[in-house]
């Protein structure tokens, strides 16, 4: 029995002898799906498999396999078989192609794609040209490219896997908020320029023809 106070008067109430059981926390009981940051994973052994059916990569994959695209040009350019080995034309091919194709023209993030794109990754077949390789096999075989880029991209619209259209530059003029008399064209401003320079020059002159009158 303990006594406490309720209302200035003292009661006598029954004391609580019932034992708090500690539950455990319901992290340790809940059921997580299986998280193992470190395990090995079984890829599959075909590179092809990791992209679905249908997808760019595997169309320009088979262009350039099947022969539609000619690179009978790029190949006859190496004449000599000293040196150190470069990359397969039909590597940089497909990277170059798909890398327009999908809106990626700089070397440095062509080849950051190798890396982190599992579509560049299969049509480089895990392989990672750097991007110096890949800006010297664009400058050395530039116009066999350019055929190449244009005949690939034909077809992939024909495929209906890329969609081309025309950029238009308008030369309309507008009216706008500023004053007329300082808007000038071109050849004004080449004349404006001569004729600021001759005064520059005028000015100079006439500046220093005090200081020799003194000099005298």
């Amino acid at each position: 029995m303990v006594t406490a106070v309720a209302q200035e008067r003292l009661v006598e109430v029954e004391a609580d002898e019932t034992v708090v059981v500690d539950r455990a926390a319901v992290g340790e009981e809940k059921t997580f799906w299986p998280y193992h940051p470190d395990q090995v994973l079984l890829m599959a052994p075909v590179l092809q498999e990791w992209i679905p059916e249908g997808d760019l990569a595997h169309f320009v994959s088979d262009l350039v396999e099947s022969g539609t695209l000619d690179l009978s040009a790029i190949y006859d350019s190496y004449e000599e078989e000293r040196g150190y080995p470069p990359y397969d034309p039909r590597l940089m091919v497909k990277l170059l192609v798909y890398g327009y194709a999908s809106g990626v023209m700089s070397s440095r993030k062509l080849e950051r794609a190798t890396y982190r794109d599992v579509a560049v990754r299969m049509l480089c077949a895990d392989q990672h040209p750097d991007y110096r390789s890949i800006a010297r096999f664009r400058k050395r075989h530039l116009d066999a490219l350019g055929e190449l880029f244009a005949q690939a991209l034909r077809l992939c619209k024909q495929a209906k896997l890329v969609g081309l259209g025309s950029l238009a530059l308008d030369g309309t003029k507008l009216r706008a908020n500023a004053s007329r008399h300082k808007a000038m064209s071109y050849e004004r401003m080449v004349t404006k320029e001569a004729a600021g320079g001759r005064d520059h020059r005028a000015a100079s002159e006439r500046r220093r023809a005090p200081a020799r009158g003194r000099a005298g």
